[in-house]
């Protein structure tokens, strides 16, 4: 029974309560900043401390964010081998029939294979789609000064314009490169 409660889904009104109890939890032990991007910034002031005055700061202090990295990486290593779920993922159906109108018929997976394959990387939309596009996302993360997960859950709980202004541009981008960059590249 366990089991089969960590390996399904979990719904909203279990995990969004979780994920939201985050914040008090790091406002409390004295922790304004939650994010996975500003770990990058925290391993390259450990590994390379150069006189490079972004990288000069006390990043003992936030030691935490990468124990809570690597929990991630450890959480997602063990979920991936131990905790698969064996049904097929469940996609709703206009999604695979508007996918379908793209020529990808695959439905099984998140991530079509016809188009996040080794093979695909070497043509001009697997190039715009994973390297143009992971390049944006990171130019895009320092450019906000954080991620999704930064802004959105930690700066729109205590209050941050800017992490206001920064979650609204993440919206607008997200439903311009679905609905209207997206579908161009697709064709």
């Amino acid at each position: 029974m366990y089991l089969s409660f960590l390996t399904s889904p979990w719904p909203w009104y279990i995990a969004g309560p979780i994920i939201g109890l985050m914040v008090p939890l790091l406002l409390i032990a004295g922790n304004r900043s939650f994010g996975i991007s500003s770990s990058l910034r925290h391993i390259c002031a450990i590994c390379f401390p150069a006189n490079i005055p972004f990288f000069k700061y006390d990043w003992k202090r936030e030691m935490w964010n990468l124990f809570f990295v690597g929990g991630v990486i450890v959480g997602g290593f063990i979920a991936a081998y131990w905790m698969q779920n064996p049904s097929p993922v469940a996609i709703h159906p206009s999604l695979v029939k508007e996918l379908s109108g793209y020529g990808i018929q695959q439905s099984s997976s998140l991530l079509p294979q016809v188009l996040f394959n080794w093979s695909s990387l070497f043509t001009i939309k697997g190039f715009v789609l994973m390297i143009v596009g992971g390049f944006l996302v990171g130019f895009g993360t320092r450019y906000a000064g954080g991620c999704t997960s930064g802004h959105s859950i930690m700066g729109l709980s205590s209050l941050q314009w800017p992490s206001l202004v920064a979650t609204i541009c993440f919206m607008a981008g997200g439903f311009i490169m679905a609905n209207l960059i997206l579908p161009l590249l697709l064709k």
